[in-house]
């Protein structure tokens, strides 16, 4: 990609960020977070990756919901930028939070690791909320004011 690709890529992905977040009242388009934009080298058409949280049945929603507001993002990215073409919006839904989820649960299963969060404790790590903790760590400061007191 070329510089000016990159550039518009970038713009175009602050745009539309911004009026789905402040603008859009279609109430299928919640929960949606613009990942990155792909300009094409004629700057003809922009592929606009998106994250959307939910199950399939919502992220289908709301790609629908986004296309049917394509006209109306293409109008704030033309007011925005000074090109002598608007690109025509793609909507595609970015599958890589979901993907680096199952290649972490299956990493997970396959070296036998509990995943972060489950709540089994790690055996390194000791338990700050036991008594006993407290009162090996407070014995444990006697003993270095009584060898500080020796030397």
């Amino acid at each position: 990609m070329s510089r000016r690709t990159l550039k518009a890529a970038e713009a175009i992905r602050q745009i539309v960020g911004m009026a789905i977040l402040t603008d859009i009242q279609d109430p299928r388009v919640k929960d949606v977070t613009v990942v990155r934009a792909e300009v094409s080298g004629d700057m003809q058409t922009a592929k606009v990756y998106v994250s959307v949280m939910g199950d399939e049945a919502k992220q289908n929603l709301c790609l629908k919901g986004l296309k049917s507001c394509a006209g109306y993002l293409q109008s704030k990215i033309a007011k925005r930028m000074e090109t002598r073409y608007v690109p025509h919006l793609q909507f595609v839904l970015d599958q890589g939070v979901k993907n680096q989820l199952l290649v972490s649960k299956m990493l997970d299963e396959e070296f036998g690791r509990a995943s972060v969060g489950d709540g089994v404790p790690d055996e390194d790590v000791p338990d700050t909320d036991d008594e006993d903790y407290e009162d090996d760590y407070e014995e444990d400061d006697e003993e270095n004011y009584e060898e500080d007191d020796n030397k």
